[in-house]
């Protein structure tokens, strides 16, 4: 039994889950949302409905039209209504209102940021619509929430580390960093200068070229000649010359490697050709390298004493090394094995990981993942998809009544309907609970409405039955397409909503963007 604690924390949920920030409206709207799921009556959420049942049948008809979700909103057009009482008054100020939402549209369009700018420039152009429709004014109201909404501005953050960051005021901001920047120039280039100097040194060759001592030097001294047209040709020549001496120490260095490792190559074939004697034919190689080190003037010293090293360990372990491999030859294909049977069960565990257990549709994980591919889609090829959620009605009495058992062979039966309806290329889920969710590739609101609206009436139609009892089952659905919404989560977050719209205006039916 839900308790008005969960209902508070899923409330509270609700909000993160659709990025909304905690005001005491929006707080409201959820807890009467999770109370009406929980199956709870709480006479707070039923205020709206209370006051307008008072009003007369014209009010109540008009009020349905408007969905009313909080008393803040009912005041609000009772007021409306009072000052639509004087039209001339009324037509006087909703000119000026309209006159006003012009210039603050048109002084958000001089604001530094395109997404605003653009939808400011819409919204001007649907004021001016002499026809224009209350749902596109609604459109673009919703577009200026879900701008408000999605609006971050942790980029500022990245200016942080230049100085100091006005978020109320960007034009102080930015003469603040140019002050600095202008402060911070000399150290700047003194910094880039050491940079190059130490890019010019040799990294094998033991000596540097006069001709790079001599830019070093400039650079060290006078580095505001970095920003000069003429010192470009002056480190592109000294880099050339660096990178000719560190070849020719590198080539001496290699030729005389090259003596050791013949010796060493030819040494360690005739030692495997002779697997009885590996060990004496090592140590006769120990010992032909520590004659070259003697004898030779090698400059490539570091790579002579790692081969000499080797030498050692082999020694020290190929015999040791042999009697384990052959010891361990059965260990090693039972390993074998096993790992071709973990790497079976791996592969089931992944399948078993994106399949819900009880529907053998997709799961929430493989929804989240398929949700990834279809924006990647949509940003780099602009294909349009659609989100459909669906809800089954009334599923708690069945649970209440016929008990879990019936509920799960109707969540069955169910989402056997979904794949009957679906296309190949759909992708058809669980969400959680009762609820599911269908991905519909390349298909507009348009398009989701009326697979929507085929797995209803297929679900209304059908004879769901447990233990020879038939139960009646209807179904919810709400549909947004992506190309509508400036976010995946914002399309995602009006499918449900459009859910509940559906549930609130009487179940069994679909509610589209």
């Amino acid at each position: 039994m839900m308790t008005i604690k969960g209902i508070i924390k899923n409330a509270i949920e609700r909000l993160k889950q659709e990025d909304k920030l905690l005001t005491p409206d929006a707080y409201a709207e959820a807890f009467c949302k999770e109370a009406k799921i929980a199956g709870i009556l709480v006479e707070d959420c039923n205020q709206v409905d209370k006051y307008a049942n008072t009003l007369n049948k014209e009010y109540q008809q008009e009020l349905r039209q408007y969905h009313l979700k909080t008393t803040q909103e009912l005041v609000r057009y009772l007021i409306s209504k009072l000052n639509r009482m004087n039209p001339s008054n009324c037509a006087t100020l909703l000119s000026e209102s309209q006159l006003l939402m012009k210039r603050v549209l048109e002084a958000v369009e001089l604001l530094h940021n395109k997404e605003a700018a653009t939808l400011a420039r819409k919204s001007i152009d649907i004021i001016n619509t002499p026809n224009a429709s209350k749902e596109q004014y609604e459109n673009y109201r919703q577009l200026w929430i879900n701008f408000i909404t999605n609006y971050d501005d942790a980029f500022l953050n990245h200016l942080k580390p230049m100085g100091k960051v006005n978020v109320h005021d960007l034009k102080s901001t930015i003469e603040n960093l140019a002050q600095q920047k202008a402060v911070s120039n000399e150290n700047d280039l003194r910094h880039i200068a050491a940079i190059i100097i130490a890019s010019l040194v040799p990294s094998i060759a033991s000596s540097v070229n006069d001709t790079i001592a001599k830019i070093s030097d400039n650079l060290r001294n006078h580095p505001e000649i970095l920003t000069s047209e003429s010192i470009e040709k002056e480190v592109k020549s000294a880099i050339k010359l660096r990178i000719a001496l560190d070849k020719d120490a590198l080539r001496e260095m290699i030729q005389s490697l090259d003596n050791v490792l013949d010796k060493l190559s030819i040494q360690l074939i005739e030692m495997i050709e002779k697997s009885d004697q590996s060990n004496t034919e090592i140590k006769e190689i120990k010992e032909d390298l520590d004659n070259l080190n003697k004898q030779e003037n090698l400059d490539f010293k570091t790579a002579h004493n790692k081969l000499y090293n080797i030498a050692i360990a082999l020694e020290e372990n190929t015999a040791a090394l042999s009697k384990d491999l052959k010891a361990h030859d059965d260990k090693v294909k039972a390993l074998s094995t096993k790992i071709e049977v973990l790497e079976k069960e791996l592969e089931d565990a992944k399948k078993a990981s994106r399949e819900d257990f009880l529907t053998k549709l997709y799961n929430k994980r493989a929804l989240d993942d398929y949700l990834e591919i279809k924006e990647s889609e949509f940003e780099r090829y602009d294909r349009n998809y659609s989100i459909v959620m669906f809800d089954l009605d009334h599923f708690k009495t069945v649970n209440d009544e016929y008990g879990h058992e019936a509920g799960d062979v109707i969540l069955t039966a169910f989402s056997k309907i979904l794949k009957q309806e679906s296309r190949t290329v759909d992708i058809i889920g669980r969400y959680g609970g009762e609820e599911f969710m269908a991905i519909l590739s390349e298909t507009d609101v348009k398009g989701g409405v009326i697979f929507a609206e085929k797995v209803r009436q297929h679900v209304q139609s059908a004879k769901f039955m447990f233990q020879d009892k038939r139960i009646d089952v209807t179904i919810s659905a709400g549909v947004s397409e992506r190309a509508k919404f400036p976010t995946q989560k914002a399309t995602i977050h009006s499918a449900d909503e459009y859910l509940y719209l559906a549930k609130k205006n009487g179940r069994n039916r679909v509610e589209s963007a």
